[in-house]
């Protein structure tokens, strides 16, 4: 069964090897086959299908990749939020505050909370989303995280090692070694990703030894690298990111000159977070910088319930644009193409054949209108399998 999406005011690709250059089409069409992509090109060439979808010339994008997400937690810290909103430093211990919640939370109640955060996710056009555990940090809690998250994503991530808990802060050595044994042990069998949260700005968190030994425990269990870098000051998370092969370095607020040429000679990612930005009154960092170096960049949400409680890519793309320098095309490119390559997918955030059928249709006739428009829905998702609509409309 073939469909043929057209009534395309503007096709977005993010086809252009530049992240300048997201490869516009006018008047454009998409035949999709078999859930995936089988032809792309003007609406006046397409050919005949077995079904049509009209879009009524709206603007029609990749799905937006959101390659960093925490959605497995009970509870809320608003409280929290208004505190640094009037003065208050974020140093990462509000994170046991949801340790707590998310613990005490049912499999059910979390699974349900999870599934309304995801419908929220694609209600604005996210069709791909990374989600990572952090919130149990004991071998059970964290195991079942991750179970939970894999009904809803391939992408998955464990993370036990996002802070010390406050039971085992005395024991920091002795909490590496559960996450890097039993804790290891029961959820790489649930996840994809092993990350770390490299941060020796906060008592919290972990230095660049305790990161090495948890990073290389998780890659000989046969998981992949991410790392949590240099977000409240400098530090080492970006070399070790690179040092160990990471898909990809997440924050990046801190990076030095040195840190920007490391990541453009390696295959590492950066992963920049401005709604983290945002919702802690941090710097944000210079996305020309970093393009001006040479690395390859993502955006994310990194929808969370201390530092960014926001799961709405567009929101990203709107800051990004209007805090971190870049365009309109970068900050698309770097939430589709870009987050595409934080995952070492290349199946996703891009419209190409033999892509999969992932779209993100805007109620506008170009993708300027992300930023152009902040804090209007304009985006939903529409994702086509074997010709039915799975996605929201």
């Amino acid at each position: 069964m073939s469909t043929l999406v057209h009534g395309i005011s503007q096709l977005v690709t993010c086809q252009g090897a530049e992240p300048a250059d997201v490869g516009l089409i006018a008047e454009a069409a998409v035949v999709v086959q078999d859930g995936r992509i089988a032809w792309v090109g003007a609406a006046s060439v397409a050919p005949e299908c077995d079904e049509a979808i009209d879009l009524g010339g709206r603007a029609v994008l990749p799905g937006f990749v959101d390659s960093h997400a925490h959605l497995v937690f009970a509870g809320d810290r608003a409280g929290e939020f208004t505190a640094r909103m009037t003065g208050t430093p974020y140093d990462g211990g509000g994170i046991g505050v949801s340790m707590a919640a998310t613990r005490a939370a049912t499999d059910d109640e979390l699974r349900a909370l999870v599934a309304a955060r995801v419908a929220e996710m694609r209600a604005q056009g996210t069709t791909t989303i990374e989600i990572k555990s952090g919130y149990g940090l004991s071998v059970h809690d964290e195991e079942r995280a991750l179970r939970i998250a894999r009904e809803f994503t391939s992408e998955t991530t464990f993370l036990g090692a996002h802070v010390v808990p406050p039971e085992m802060r005395g024991e920091r050595a002795a909490y590496v070694d559960l996450v890097t044994g039993p804790m290891l042990a029961a959820c790489a069998p649930q996840a994809r990703w092993v990350d770390v949260f490299c941060e020796p700005n906060s008592p919290y968190a972990f230095t660049e030894d305790e990161s090495r030994q948890v990073l290389a425990a998780g890659i000989a269990a046969g998981l992949l690298p991410r790392v949590h870098g240099n977000q409240l000051g400098p530090g080492p998370g970006i070399g070790l990111a690179v040092e160990m092969g990471a898909a990809s370095v997440d924050h990046c607020t801190f990076a030095s000159d040195d840190d920007l040429g490391a990541l453009a000679a390696s295959s590492t990612v950066a992963t920049l977070l401005p709604g983290v930005e945002f919702s802690t009154r941090s710097p944000y960092p210079d996305g020309r910088r970093f393009l001006a170096a040479g690395v390859r960049i993502a955006i994310a949400s990194d929808c969370n319930p201390g530092t960014c409680y926001s799961s709405s890519m567009p929101f990203m793309i709107a800051l990004a644009v209007r805090e971190m320098g870049l365009s309109p095309a970068e900050a698309v490119w770097a939430a589709t193409a870009g987050g595409a390559a934080a995952l070492r997918r290349n199946d996703i955030g891009r419209i190409a054949v033999g892509a999969l059928a992932h779209f993100a249709v805007l109620e506008a006739p170009s993708y300027e209108h992300l930023a152009y428009r902040p804090g209007v829905p304009l985006a939903r998702s529409l994702v086509l399998s074997e010709g039915a609509l799975e996605g929201a409309r």
